[in-house]
């Protein structure tokens, strides 16, 4: 506690491109090694790079939705350094003009919220894949890769723990899945985080010396490599020792970091203007139509579950963490009308059938409508609860209606007065003690009683009228 910790997060979103960002070659993830490929991904000499429109869309959309100011006028520069995967030796990015500045994205915790500042969004070119075959002695390269485009998104040192950390690349995943730019597949590296991370004391204003742990691939990932680091570095500095600057690895093997390589300023990397790229201009106009073709947000979705569904805040974070719950829940909703109970069954039953199967929800067996229907025949009295939950497992299994089920199952509930009233007075008249305790001033009884009933009807009777017609029952043999 003799510490504050200090957390900036860089997050590179692969984009959901059909082709590069700077050449025509497929962009598209899992294809035999090396079969999307060209001149440019090559670097071969003589080949010339041409800017993907579709990576700008998506660079704005993004900028737009985290708050951002859009920079109108751009330029590429060469980012310089060798690796074995990098074909041309430099790496096609944005340095001082990207296209995003000064925005920020909101953590909610319960009733609480904190602002995370976002210094920079840019545009830039993946690098290639390389294989180690340690048993071989060798490494393979994979060039599919290189060139597919990316959005690196830079927060400011905002993120206070571990767990801010998770929760602020959640969000982002969140928001770039609805926008439909990126898949956030963190296993196959449509997300990948690099964290910097310092400590100073409590109450200092100054940043300590940083480390950067490089390629975080899941949210546990980033947070137990963040966790490990902070007592690391908590240990050196009680010791009396002082934090190098460098760049880390995290082993998720043994849970704990690794020095890679000392860690880079802007300069290592020569950074100039591409020669082979014109500046980007960006008119208003480009502005307002990406802004006129941008899904309605999650934030805007959660507020109105919140403040006119009167969900509660967790149930609102739960049904808009996808655009695929909340349009599933809509469905829901548009056929029984009862947003609160379409909240409890997807979020409860279905979700945690889902969960139990290991089913992902894009296979979900259970068509919305049906669900919403299930939902209206409990609200209108046609079942009860407990049958409601045997369709349920039914429509899961099968994926029949709900309608179809209660027919061949003959599970309606039993609703007339006169059919109910002849089993309670056929029940009260073959335990004649049990009425008589009740009358007695023991009124635990009235539960065998009702137990007697349902048993009688196989659970079928509506729990209300039941209760009710008890009621008149008892208290004429009272009088």
């Amino acid at each position: 506690m003799d510490f504050e910790t200090v957390i900036g997060l860089e997050v590179h979103v692969q984009l959901q491109t059909n082709s590069k960002i700077f050449a025509t070659s497929s962009a598209a993830f899992g294809a035999r090694p090396n079969s999307h490929v060209d001149p440019v991904t090559f670097g071969l000499p003589g080949s010339l790079p041409v800017l993907n429109r579709k990576v700008v869309d998506f660079a704005i959309s993004l900028g737009l939705a985290t708050n951002c100011e859009i920079r109108r006028f751009n330029r590429f520069v060469r980012k310089h350094y060798f690796y074995p995967d990098l074909p041309k030796g430099y790496q096609i990015s944005q340095f001082e003009e990207p296209i995003c500045e000064r925005g920020h994205i909101v953590l909610r915790s319960g009733e609480t919220t904190r602002t995370i500042g976002i210094t920079r969004i840019h545009m830039e070119e993946d690098a290639g894949k390389s294989v180690h075959q340690a048993s071989e002695g060798c490494s393979l390269l994979d060039l599919n890769r290189a060139g597919v485009p990316l959005l690196e998104v830079v927060s400011e040192p905002d993120l206070k723990s571990p767990s801010e950390a998770s929760a602020y690349l959640k969000v982002l995943r969140q928001i770039v899945r609805w926008l439909g730019i990126s898949d956030g597949n963190m296993e196959e590296g449509s997300l990948r985080c690099d964290a910097n991370i310092s400590l100073r004391p409590r109450g200092d204003m100054k940043y300590g010396i940083r480390t950067e742990i490089k390629n975080l691939n899941s949210f546990r990932f980033v947070e137990k490599a963040l966790e490990y680091e902070v007592l690391r570095q908590i240990k050196i500095l009680k010791g009396g020792g002082s934090i190098k600057q460098e760049t880390l690895l995290f082993d998720s093997d043994t849970g704990a970091t690794r020095s890679m390589r000392g860690k880079e300023e802007s300069a290592d990397y020569r950074y100039f203007p591409d020669p082979d790229l014109l500046p980007l201009v960006i008119e208003h106009s480009w502005i307002e139509e990406v802004r006129s073709n941008m899904p309605t947000l999650p934030e805007t979705y959660y507020k109105e579950l919140v403040e006119t569904y009167g969900l509660s805040p967790y149930d609102s974070g739960v049904l808009t963490a996808e655009k695929s719950y909340y349009d599933y829940y809509q469905d829901v909703c548009s056929i029984c009308g009862n947003a609160k109970s379409a909240c409890n069954w997807i979020t409860s039953e279905l979700f945690g059938r889902l969960n139990k199967e290991n089913i992902d929800f894009g296979k979900c067996p259970i068509d919305p409508r049906d669900l919403g229907q299930l939902i209206k025949f409990v609200d209108d009295e046609a079942i009860n609860g407990k049958m409601a939950k045997m369709v349920f497992d039914e429509m899961f299994t099968t994926e029949k209606p709900p309608s179809e089920i209660i027919e061949e199952k003959g599970l309606k509930q039993i609703t007339n007065e006169d059919e109910i009233r002849n089993v309670v007075t056929r029940i009260l008249d073959q335990n004649l003690n049990q009425v008589a305790q009740f009358l007695a001033g023991n009124s635990k009884v009235k539960g065998f009683l009702v137990g007697q009933i349902m048993k009688e009807t196989g659970g079928s009777a509506n729990p209300k009228v039941l209760n009710q017609i008890l009621d008149q029952e008892l208290a004429k043999r009272g009088d």
